[in-house]
């Protein structure tokens, strides 16, 4: 069974990856707009990818032991 996660948890650490993206964009736009605060969503998107990238974690942990 060893393994058995590993589709998934690429897709998840494909998934993260997009969502790091996606925050430096937002940061990059509020910088070049001249904001002086992280915008909102900034804060969502990165909460989002820590979930995402806890999720791969726990299924590399958890991949061929019984639940």
């Amino acid at each position: 069974m060893a393994g058995e996660f590993e589709d998934i948890r690429a897709r998840l650490d494909q998934i993260a990856e997009e969502l790091a993206d996606l925050a430096l964009a937002r940061l990059r736009d509020s910088i070049d707009a001249g904001g002086s605060e992280l915008p909102a969503d900034e804060k969502l998107i990165t909460r989002a990818r820590r979930a995402v990238e806890k999720a791969s974690h726990l299924l590399a942990d958890g991949d061929g032991q019984a639940f």
